[in-house]
């Protein structure tokens, strides 16, 4: 791949005035620490993040998390726009304003929905380093692309769930049934099915990245179905699990907090070692569009399990938590090999 000239766009002063409010969005910044970073001197990174849902949409989430700890530690400018959307043009406009304007030497965000848009853009400002949650590939000379691997954690959680089940059936919702979603969910059914074969899978796609209404609302239809266990791929069904008193399993960050006696454990998505790595090639001028994909697994640290809660209501056996705990090291060792099934799980139910 190309090599590109981006490691010279390294900032030494804050970031010129940001405008994007005008796109449509919510804008954020790190200000105080880009202002103490230009006062001592420092060589900084410029990053501008441009998200096409809430950042509190956990996918989204764990990027800016990312970039935000950066930030804090003064090794880059940190800004971001978030609430993009997917309207005909929107993500096009905010990147073409953010490459004009503020000429960053990274791009980051999801370009999940607007994908033509990020990579048109992307192809005319060849010195800006554009790092997109992506479906796809990566093109030349700059655009590379990064997505959450989970789907290994998210086969242990399957395993808890399968051991703690007394219905024998779990609930799963999800936002849209493309394969970045359905190998996660396909590997918590089948880490369910390798210690209980009885377990039934009840699947509903609310067709919506960020929808919390809709996902609780599917989240406590499966519960009046007799589900007694519900995995949140997506926010709001933490909460229906909570309310009803059942134990729940969170995605992409550590949801523990937000109903502590119900969140078992979470398929965590690390994204550092990706920002890392980016940093590391923009700085020594040696970026190259890439499949960023090794970044997010367990062998770099890019996905992992969050502590198994065991203060949940009614506690979880002390033998089952063992288990959990083997499978994890056994794929952190390559002694257990989760499948990559992408297909859209069987009985499945899309809004």
């Amino acid at each position: 791949m190309k090599k590109s000239r981006i490691g010279k766009a390294i900032a030494v002063i804050a970031l010129a005035g940001f405008t994007l409010a005008a796109c449509g969005g919510n804008t954020g910044s790190d200000d105080a620490t880009t202002d103490n970073a230009a006062a001592e001197g420092k060589e900084v990174i410029s990053v501008i993040a441009a998200y096409s849902s809430a950042i509190e949409e956990p996918w989204d989430g764990v990027i800016h998390e990312a970039l935000q700890e950066m930030a804090d530690a003064g090794e880059i400018t940190y800004k971001y726009i978030d609430k993009i959307g997917y309207a005909s043009g929107a993500f096009e406009r905010t990147l073409r304003q953010i490459a004009e304007e503020d000429k960053p030497a990274i791009i980051m965000g999801d370009s999940f929905g607007n994908e033509e848009s990020a990579r048109k853009v992307a192809l005319d400002y060849p010195n800006i380093a554009f790092v997109m949650g992506s479906g796809g590939g990566p093109a030349e000379p700059n655009f590379s692309v990064f997505d959450n691997w989970i789907h290994e954690p998210a086969y242990v959680s399957g395993i808890l769930a399968g051991s703690l089940t007394k219905t024998n059936i779990i609930g799963i919702v999800g936002g849209i049934p493309v394969p970045e979603v359905n190998r996660i969910v396909n590997a918590f059914i089948a880490g369910a099915q390798s210690v209980n074969p009885n377990v039934q899978a009840k699947i509903n796609f609310i067709n919506s990245w960020f929808d919390p209404a809709a996902a609780k609302e599917a989240a406590l239809s499966q519960i009046s179905a007799g589900a007694d266990i519900l995995f949140a791929e997506r926010a709001g069904v933490i909460e229906a699990a909570a309310e009803k008193g059942l134990l729940s399993f969170g995605n992409q960050m550590d949801q523990k907090a937000t109903a502590p006696e119900s969140v078992v454990t979470s398929n965590v998505w690390n994204m550092r070692p990706t920002v890392r790595y980016i940093l590391d090639q923009v700085k020594a001028g040696s970026y190259t569009s890439q499949d960023l994909k090794d970044f997010s697994m367990v062998a770099k640290g890019g996905a992992t399990l969050a502590e198994i809660n065991t203060a949940v209501t009614g506690g979880i056996p002390a033998d089952v938590v063992a288990k959990a705990t083997a499978a994890m090291e056994a794929i952190k060792s390559g002694a257990l090999r989760v499948d990559i099934n992408e297909a859209i799980p069987a009985g499945s139910v899309t809004k």
